[in-house]
């Protein structure tokens, strides 16, 4: 039986590199999610340094075009995107009373195959520069891109697209199969709901990305022409995959950023959320229509006005559930005894922020508008306040609110509150301006300007913005570093106010979460417990044998292997006449195949051993819960 006794730091190594606990993965994530927004963030840094002044030489045309694209790039894939599977890996399956995800195997693949995708991008820093094509990575630009920046990107998010669609996979069938007795659809809390609706579309999204990465490895790698327009093929095809998948993945951001907004406006108001059915409907609604706008991305490569109307109106159409969710969460607030801690300042301040966002998105619903508004920093404010306003906000208001379910210790709230002003403050900054530069004409992704143009104090603003939002991350830093050096432990129900299933949890949390099934007898089903009875939540079985995974070095290898296989893969093109121009230049490399070989035999390996494994996992008796019952409480 795993015991919750102090390790040393090879055996703590050890137990994270096997762990299959959704508890210890939501860790894994945390910190690789923070670590790459740092990077996304110093990149950020970079341009707004570059653009501060007119005709800065900071940085060179080339390495701008790198920086911007890898800031992108690392923020959506690598940095957003983890931050919130690490949160629902840490909340959904307590919130809807399960031991662990559907899956826990798969749960370690998920994060690992992320991890080294994450890596083997960042490493074209170092061996031969990174992708200069813009996140998007438009087909034109990323085939006629020398070196192997683009072969980088495509490899990369292959391998930590894998590990995206498996985790939505994953906590698509733990939601639909594991939730509590009682815990009916309508009963689910709505961050589970969120993450419910967000998987789902993990699930459709991802495979056209997955197609597009795959046409753009063999147009580059291999010869063929799938978006070479003079050998028959199509670049606009690039777009529509891209964006099936990118406006989709928005939605697969905010929506887990709605959902803890949702967790936290009534948690700090002492009040039901307000409207829950419709806020489920909205949630459902959102995504079903966010599979329905990809093409208003497109209005100005000449799709034709039928087209550009469908997707207009469909686009104005997804502002009324989002106008919903707006409308609820106010009328949540109205009336209660709001607590402004730092989690609801965040909470109270993303409301306006985010609905500037969705404002400026409306109004590129119109395409005659969009036609002035396209590829103008109009559209770097609008994403920006959409991105950074909403689910940079929920982020770090759900590191403050759920920190102490995850570490059993509180954040201060102090710093945090400082933090919280900082940020809100160079974020407004940052972007505001950004809004009147794209309607003077200043053009987005240029990595200079020329002087008496009217974009210098603008441009100086948004920089200043940007360097007192890092201070505020570099406050938040601090705050968690010392939060561990000298905060005492909180016990459960930290906040005092919880209202779903987690906070009734002791702390630390028992690595099997619940000793009994709970019994769930209505919506918030701890509150209830709560206001109605003695704060026990009622359990659905007596005490007995709990059966729990056996953790494995399996999905680090078999996530290993396809890192190796990658780098076989990047070489295994240069030289070859069948190889795109921008790849035919490159020396031979013929070490290559035998890489890509090894790389899939380690992965082909891996599945071997799992698949022959007779693997049962191991038993907890009755007794030995009773025992860890009573040192936990």
């Amino acid at each position: 039986m795993s015991t919750q006794a102090k390790k040393g730091f090879g055996s703590t190594i050890k137990e994270y590199l096997t762990t299959v606990d959704h508890k210890k993965i939501a860790i894994l994530y945390l910190i690789m999610g923070g670590l790459f927004f740092a990077m996304g963030g110093l990149e950020a840094m970079f341009i707004r340094i570059q653009l501060a002044v007119p005709e800065n030489d900071f940085m060179s045309a080339g390495l701008y075009n790198q920086v911007l694209t890898m800031h992108g790039t690392t923020m959506i894939f690598l940095a957003a995107m983890p931050l919130l599977f690490a949160f629902m890996n840490a909340v959904v399956p307590l919130q809807i009373g399960a031991r662990d995800v559907a899956f826990p195997f798969l749960n370690a693949l998920g994060f690992w195959l992320f991890f080294f995708g994450g890596i083997f991008l960042n490493l074209s820093w170092i061996l031969g520069g990174a992708p200069d094509a813009g996140w998007t990575s438009y087909a034109s630009l990323s085939l006629a891109s020398a070196g192997h920046g683009i072969d980088f990107y495509a490899l990369g998010l292959q391998i930590s697209g894998a590990g995206t669609l498996i985790a939505g996979i994953n906590f698509l069938v733990t939601i639909v199969n594991m939730r509590a007795p009682g815990m009916t659809y309508m009963r689910m809390p709505l961050f589970t709901w969120t993450t419910f609706v967000a998987s789902a579309l993990i699930v459709f999204a991802f495979p056209p990305l997955t197609i597009g990465l795959f046409l753009l490895i063999f147009d580059r790698m291999f010869g063929t022409g799938f978006f070479i327009v003079s050998q028959g093929g199509n670049t606009i095809i690039w777009e529509h995959l891209f964006w099936i998948f990118g406006h989709p993945e928005v939605y697969i951001l905010i929506l887990p950023a709605f959902g803890i907004f949702s967790e936290i406006i009534p948690t700090f108001s002492r009040k039901r959320l307000f409207g829950y059915s419709a806020m489920v409907f909205a949630t459902v609604l959102i995504g079903f229509l966010g599979f329905m706008v990809w093409a208003h991305h497109m209005f100005t490569v000449g799709l034709g006005p039928t087209a550009n109307a469908i997707f207009a109106v469909a686009t104005m159409a997804i502002a009324v559930p989002t106008g919903v969710k707006v409308f609820n969460w106010l009328l949540t607030v109205w009336g209660g005894s709001v607590e402004f801690t730092t989690p609801m300042l965040y909470a109270l301040a993303f409301i306006p922020s985010f609905v500037m966002g969705g404002v400026t998105g409306v109004m590129q619903a119109s395409a005659p508008a969009d036609y002035q508004f396209h590829d103008s920093y109009f559209i770097v404010a609008h994403f920006h306040y959409v991105i950074v306003g909403g689910v940079v906000f929920a982020l770090l208001a759900g590191l403050h609110f759920y920190w102490p379910l995850m570490f059993g210790k509180m954040l201060s709230d102090k710093l945090g509150k400082i933090a919280f002003v900082l940020f809100f403050t160079g974020f407004h900054l940052t972007f505001l301006v950004q809004h009147f530069l794209g309607l003077w004409g200043m053009p987005r992704r240029v990595f200079t300007y020329l002087p008496g143009q009217g974009y210098d104090l603008f441009n100086l603003i948004s920089t200043i913005g940007a360097f007192t939002m890092a201070a505020a991350v570099i406050l938040t830093v601090i705050n968690v570093i010392m939060t561990f050096a000298k905060a005492p432990r909180v016990g459960r129900d930290a906040w005092g106010d919880g209202r779903t299933l987690e906070w009734s949890l002791p702390q630390p949390v028992p690595f099997y979460n619940f000793a009994q099934t709970p019994l769930v007898r209505g919506l918030d089903a701890f509150w209830l417990e709560k206001t109605k009875g003695d704060g026990k939540i009622l359990p659905a079985e007596s005490l007995g044998e709990i059966h729990m995974p056996n953790n494995s070095f399996i999905p680090f290898i078999q996530s290993l292997g396809l890192f190796v296989a990658a780098f076989g893969a990047l070489y295994f093109a240069d030289g070859k006449d069948w190889a795109i121009d921008a790849v035919k230049d490159l020396p031979v490399q013929p070490w290559a195949p035998f890489v890509l070989g090894l790389g899939l035999a380690i992965t082909a390996g891996g599945m071997i051993a799992r698949s022959l494994k007779d693997d049962h996992g191991y038993h907890i008796s009755k007794e030995e819960l009773i025992e860890y019952e009573r040192g936990v409480k």
